[in-house]
C-alpha cells in the first residue's frame, strides 16, 4: 500500500489535486462573500429589510425561554433552531459555484472541440513542370561554378 501511495504521489496527481483544493477553497470563500455581502443584502432589502442570516425557527426553547431577537441569542440560550436563512445563503452559494464551474468546463470543452476540429495545414502543392526545370537549371549552374 505504501508503494502504491509513493507511485501515486510521484505521478504528480497529488500536487495537482492539492493545488485544485487550495484554489477551490479560496474560490468558495470569494463566492461565500459574494452571496452574503453583495447578493443577499439587496434581496433582503427588497423583501422588507430581512437579514437572511437571521431567519430561523425555534424547535425547542432554551434557558431563558424565547422569543429570541437574533440567532446568536437563541444559540446562547441553548435553543434548538432550524436556520432557514443560513440554508438559503448556502444554497445560493452552491448555485453560483455550480454555475461558475459549468461556465469553466463549457469553455474548456469548446476550446478542446475547436482544437480537434482545426484543419491540418495543407501540404505544399507539387511544383509545376516549369519550376522543376528551373530548379534543375539552377542546380546545374551552381555545380559548374
Amino acid at each position: 500500500m505504501l508503494n502504491e501511495f509513493k507511485e501515486f504521489a510521484a505521478k504528480g496527481n497529488m500536487l495537482d489535486m492539492a493545488v485544485g483544493i487550495v484554489i477551490g477553497a479560496a474560490f468558495a470563500t470569494i463566492i461565500g462573500s459574494l452571496v452574503n455581502d453583495i447578493v443577499m443584502p439587496p434581496i433582503g432589502l427588497l423583501l422588507g429589510g430581512v437579514d437572511f442570516a437571521e431567519i430561523f425557527q425555534v424547535l425547542r426553547d432554551g434557558d431563558p425561554v424565547g422569543p429570541y431577537a437574533t440567532l446568536a441569542a437563541a444559540k446562547e440560550a441553548g435553543a434548538v433552531t432550524m436556520n432557514w436563512g443560513i440554508f438559503i445563503n448556502s444554497l445560493l452559494t452552491f448555485l453560483i459555484v455550480a454555475l461558475a464551474l459549468f461556465m469553466v468546463i463549457k469553455g474548456f470543452n469548446k476550446m478542446k472541440r475547436q482544437e480537434e476540429e482545426a484543419p491540418e495545414p495543407e501540404a505544399a502543392p507539387e511544383p509545376t513542370m516549369e519550376e522543376v526545370l528551373l530548379t534543375e537549371i539552377r542546380d546545374l549552374l551552381a555545380a559548374r561554378t
